[in-house]
């Protein structure tokens, strides 16, 4: 058969018939939306896919008032590096331009929902001792969004003993009446911080309420919980045949993984019903029975 004849041949076929587009719609028009972004550090640390993150948020933008959109959970991970003066071993962008690509992706956001972000590993910078420090608050601080500002009803401080949005809660009322606590927590949670979220669900003001916990590490892609020392990795100042060297696998002090959390805070509160957290590859999700007999729901994205 001849070029021309296939090309022909091809041609009379009838063209596979295209599903016609179909905006996404509520089930129950009674209901509401929580829209939970995963990682986004694949996005952050390139010039040519830092506007997928800004088309990702752009798409709750415009589908606010058709699902009803609540509020909106950025499980962590927001960079790639936290603190990268030159142009970073992955990905050609330095972290001022990946932490303010990112900020300016959630400004359609502003003023229009609420949103929570959270710390993943990447967005610290550790020193070999284990200290860390993330510049989460100088581009998501509370005031940005006045939304967030209005939502904010507890908070939690960082290692230099500072307000941080990594650790705090935002309270809603949902459009059927129920109270609702986000308790945002962040990366392997300092011993500090899991007491403070301990008081925080324990409070008799939100005996009632049902607390949604996101943290960025609890679920692994097997569906259990994350166990074992916490491990990243620190950035020395030297770069070695065009390469930032680095220890991996450096013990993180003061920190707790999955079956940590589970163990001292998600198990113990009666009032905690489900879990979000990021940082697998993959997804995982379980049904766990807490101490009060009821179902707590952990998904990872």
């Amino acid at each position: 058969m001849t070029l021309a004849a296939l090309a022909a041949m091809l041609w009379s076929l009838p063209a596979a018939a295209q599903e016609e587009y179909r905006q996404p719609a509520l089930e129950n028009p009674e209901s509401w939306s929580v829209v939970v972004i995963p990682d986004l550090q694949g996005y952050a640390k390139n010039e040519a896919s830092q506007p997928i993150a800004r088309l990702m948020t752009a798409w709750i933008a415009d589908n606010i008032e058709r699902l009803n959109v609540r509020m909106v959970l950025c499980v962590g991970d927001v960079v790639e590096q936290n603190d990268r003066i030159g142009n970073g071993f992955s990905g050609d962008l330095t972290s001022v331009r990946q932490w303010q690509g990112m900020a300016d992706a959630f400004d359609v956001l502003d003023g229009r929902v609420p949103y929570l972000v959270a710390t993943g590993n990447h967005d610290y910078t550790y020193t070999r001792s284990g200290a860390r420090r993330t510049h989460l608050n100088e581009y998501f601080p509370i005031g940005r969004n006045p939304l967030n500002a209005a939502a904010i009803c507890q908070f939690g401080l960082d290692s230099d003993e500072n307000p941080a949005v990594e650790n705090c809660a935002f309270e809603l009322k949902a459009p059927d009446g129920k109270d609702y606590l986000f308790l945002n927590m962040e990366f392997a949670p300092r011993d500090t911080v899991m007491k403070w979220a301990q008081q925080v669900a324990g409070l008799e003001e939100y005996a009632d309420h049902r607390i949604v916990l996101m943290t960025h590490a609890y679920l692994d892609a097997k569906d259990q919980r994350l166990s074992g020392p916490c491990k990243v990795t620190s950035y020395e100042p030297l770069v070695r045949n065009g390469r930032i060297v680095k220890i991996k696998g450096l013990p993180l002090p003061d920190a707790s993984n999955g079956e940590d959390l589970w163990q001292k805070l998600v198990r113990p509160a009666s009032n905690i019903e489900l879990v979000v957290c990021g940082h697998i590859s993959g997804s995982g999700f379980r049904t766990d029975r807490n101490s009060a007999g009821k179902d707590v729901h952990p998904v990872s994205y």
